[in-house]
């Protein structure tokens, strides 16, 4: 199979890891094991997800790839065994130790310091007490007085886990908490390439503190190094525009050589060797300032200030026109150096890459995932009050709390025993903000079946052409959007708006539920099966900063509402609605299978039991009473049971996880045996023990929109292909039937407690209908769903999409009428009638 690179061609030799989809009964597991070649080269793979007959559905591999590995080819071994592991690794009770052939990493078990030391070949200590820092501003109110106390987080380690170990790969994960009543709760990852000198790491913080009081106002991570060699021959240098700006600790120009060969040489981050030739240079120089400490602080997401100083007590001097970053600070001496990298520093402001004591025995660097010269992350909510009637908040309930709520970052860490050279550090920037991955072609991702519903590009005619060209634009405007309007910040990047407010020229960022959002009406889906289609690197780039996002931020991970996450707000966390929906596994098991992401397989792993919230958070409690019978609640088969079920067919195939099918199996045999099947709802009780969907007949409550409107097509028509189930199939076919008949029909064909106003939106059941079509071979209903699809006043589309130039408060490029619920919907709807059409 013929691969390629999702961006670039990386430059120097790349530990990748990267996941590949597979056809029902193309590899059996003892194939796997065989493993693969890449270029005919062995690496590393394992399954990620199986088929219902055993066979392998998704692979992951790691390896090395040589800059001479352009065109790329993966095969199955014939004979040739992987071996169990080519990185050595030892474990006592203290310690856990990886050897990759270049490099010594020994993790500590217990204490404070995650990485006790680096050691190189010749078992020199390089790096040593690797540990996560913070400071908490905790805000105390004594009579009229507002007292705020800064105060260091001790960290505490509670457990190490080597999660992989092979021939090319491992990944350490480092779990524990920092401060007083486990305030800060975290999982640090760590990932090594065999004979690579980069420390690849995703850390992830947890919020358990009480948002009125304790406020972050610093988080990092950092590490002891120590350089050799004279003042002059240490350097900082920082990567800014895919170049690399270089200033030595020292600078060899004074008022009698203020420019020279040697002090060119120096800039250029050259090694300067004392001797008669250079002696009366250095001599001079050697009255200069020594610079101790350099920082890069990303203020803003458009601005950055890079500092220098020369003690502790005394003053920052600002590097002039140094406003930007791409991520990377190096600091060294003469046998080499560290670099430490942050990704997506400018969109996840505020952020800081700092050296300090360049010039001294032992130096720190430090990535400041927060930084601490920023004001302190204030979570708390916007308002004391909801806006449910007027701004569309859900529910009246006060239920905004980040409790429980996470952040994930990425870092890098590179050693070197030697000078880099300014090419080499500007690769490695550029590894760091995009993360070389390998992918395959759309046909081949169709083919498997095994990505979901989508069809592939087709411009076959001028109406296919012309709906391609749509369904690009609207790709495009996303993408250029989240630039515009700058949708970036800690707590923001990944996620995208609701709805527009043509009157300001601006989305409704401070208006309750048309604020952020938060995954609904699934946008991610949209985006998955675009990039599936199209391959384009924008679109994975933009999902998988969504994906990151809304896995994290917009989810709960432990505390009262784990498992569920927020729904659309100005607050992330500001909902009164939390919602299985947000943290269903299907918005985000591609980034798993396409990466081999461990963080993202923990947050897979925690929606196996999200229906168990339900047994204190009815989603219906303002239209219902709590059942008598102890765990009944209620479910709405959508947007509910249809998130449930897209957890459950994860966890099966993933481990193939008879349990998770015993629930499918379970509920669907309560929906099969009500009167109208997936008519019958749109609610229904629900045993969060047995799994059980329980008909109470068709409620007045609710709306059949809601079913479909939250990826349920696109789940349960997977789901009834695995399981081929042709009655299920069949209810679907029926579902999108129903919703396309005339209402007279309605009434007479369906029960009379079925009323068509509760069938709002057409639109969102174009793709059923289309799905409908197909499976009863009915020519009419096919025209309803093109119908539903290219009438602007059903579909809210206007086609052909417009970008407005207005000159306002600011030159701006706008679709005044735009939705994202509306643009995620219609496409989606498109990509299923494109595919059931064809």
């Amino acid at each position: 199979m013929k691969l390629a690179w999702l961006d670039k061609v990386p430059e120097i030799p790349t530990g990748i890891t990267f996941g590949l989809p597979w056809g029902k009964g193309e590899i059996t597991e003892d194939q796997l094991l065989k493993g693969f070649k890449l270029n005919h080269h062995p690496i590393q793979s394992w399954p990620t997800a199986y088929w219902p007959d055993g066979t392998v559905k998704w692979t992951a591999h790691s390896g090395i790839v040589s800059v001479d590995d352009q065109d790329l080819e993966l095969s199955l071994s014939k004979d040739q065994y992987q071996t169990q592991s080519d990185l050595y690794f030892e474990e006592d009770e203290e310690h856990l130790k990886i050897d990759n052939g270049l490099m010594s990493v020994t993790f500590n078990k217990t204490g404070t310091i995650l990485i006790k030391e680096i050691t190189n070949q010749q078992s020199e200590i390089v790096a040593k007490h690797g540990r996560l820092i913070s400071t908490i501003q905790r805000i105390e109110k004594i009579e009229q007085a507002t007292i705020r106390k800064d105060s260091q987080q001790e960290t505490t380690i509670t457990s190490v886990l080597l999660e992989r170990i092979g021939s090319f790969q491992a990944t350490v994960k480092i779990s524990g908490y920092m401060g007083e009543n486990r305030l800060l709760p975290f999982n640090f990852r760590v990932k090594i390439y065999k004979e690579s000198p980069v420390l690849s790491i995703v850390s992830t913080q947890f919020y358990n503190g009480d948002p009125e009081k304790d406020f972050v106002s610093s988080l990092g991570f950092e590490l002891e190094t120590s350089f050799k060699g004279e003042a002059y021959n240490r350097q900082a240098r920082l990567a800014s525009g895919q170049k690399i700006y270089n200033e030595a600790a020292q600078n060899l120009a004074t008022r009698r050589y203020r420019s020279s060969s040697l002090y060119k040489k120096q800039l250029n981050g050259q090694i300067i060797q004392k001797n008669a030739e250079t002696e009366a240079i250095i001599s001079e120089s050697a009255g200069n300032a020594i610079w101790n400490d350099y920082t890069f602080y990303q203020n803003t997401a458009s601005s950055g200030v890079y500092r220098k100083r020369t003690h502790r007590d005394s003053a920052w001097l600002t590097v002039p026109t140094i406003e930007q970053s791409d991520g990377l600070l190096y600091a060294g001496g003469v046998t080499g150096g560290v670099a430490i990298g942050l990704r997506n520093l400018a969109e996840k402001f505020p952020s800081q890459l700092s050296i300090s004591n360049l010039n001294e025995d032992v130096s720190k660097a430090t990535i400041w995932f927060w930084s601490a010269e920023h004001e302190p992350m204030d979570l708390r909510h916007y308002d004391h009050q909801t806006h449910v009637d007027a701004a569309y908040e859900g529910f009246p309930e006060m239920r905004a709390t980040p409790v429980g709520i996470s952040n994930t970052d990425e870092a890098m860490i590179m050693l070197f025993d030697h000078i880099p050279e300014d090419k080499e550090l500007i690769e490695y920037a550029a590894q760091l903000n995009q993360p070389p991955l390998l992918v395959a072609s759309s046909d081949y991702y169709f083919g498997t079946k095994a990505t979901g519903e989508w069809s592939p590009v087709s411009k076959a005619s001028k109406e296919d052409q012309f709906i391609e060209e749509q369904l690009q634009f609207l790709l495009d405007y996303y993408i250029q959007e989240i630039e515009q309007r700058s949708w970036k910040g800690y707590w923001n990047f990944g996620d995208i708006m609701h709805s527009y407010d043509k009157d300001r020229h601006q989305w409704f960022y401070d208006t309750g539920g048309y604020a952020w959002q938060n995954t609904e009406l699934v946008p991610n889906l949209w985006l998955w099966y675009s990039f599936f289609r199209t391959g384009s690197a924008d679109t994975f780039r933009m999902v998988e900063a969504m994906s990151r996002h809304n896995s994290e931020v917009d989810r709960y991970h432990f505390g009262e509402y784990a498992g569920l996450g927020s729904r659309h707000n100005v607050s992330h966390w500001g909902c009164g609605c939390k919602e299985a929906r947000i943290s269903m596994a299907c918005l985000y098991k591609y980034f798993y299978y396409l990466t081999g992401d461990e963080r993202m397989k923990d947050l897979l792993e925690e929606t196996n039991h999200a229906d168990k919230t339900l047994e204190t958070l009815d989603p219906m409690r303002e239209f219902y009473e709590k059942p008598e019978k102890e765990d009944i609640t209620h479910a709405r088969l959508g947007p509910d049971w249809a998130a449930f079920t897209s957890n459950w067919m994860s966890k099966w195939e993933r481990d193939k996880d008879v349990t998770a099918l015993k629930s499918i199996q379970t509920g669907l045999e309560g929906i099969k045996a009500s009167p109208h099947r997936l008519l019958s709802g749109p609610t229904f009780e629900y045993d969060t023990t047995s799994k059980e969907l329980i008909y109470i007949g068709t409620p007045k409550e609710g709306a059949y929109h809601m079913e479909i409107a939250f990826g349920a097509p696109q789940v349960w028509i997977e789901l009834a292909g695995l399981l081929e189930d042709d009655q299920f199939q069949d209810m679907l076919a029926e579902f999108g039937k129903v919703y396309a008949m005339e209402d007279q029909q309605m009434i007479e064909q369906m029960d009379s407690e079925i009323r068509p106003q509760k069938f709002a939106w057409p639109m969102f059941s174009a793709g059923l209908v289309a799905y409908a079509a197909n499976r009863l071979k009915d020519s009419e209903l096919m025209k309803i769903a093109e119908h539903y699809l290219f009438d602007e006043e059903i579909s809210g589309i206007q086609l052909p999409i417009q970008i407005e130039m207005v000159d306002t408060w600011k030159a701006l490029k706008e679709i005044p009428w735009m939705t994202t619920n509306v643009a995620a919907q219609w496409s989606l709807n498109v990509l299923m009638y494109l595919k059931y059409r064809r």
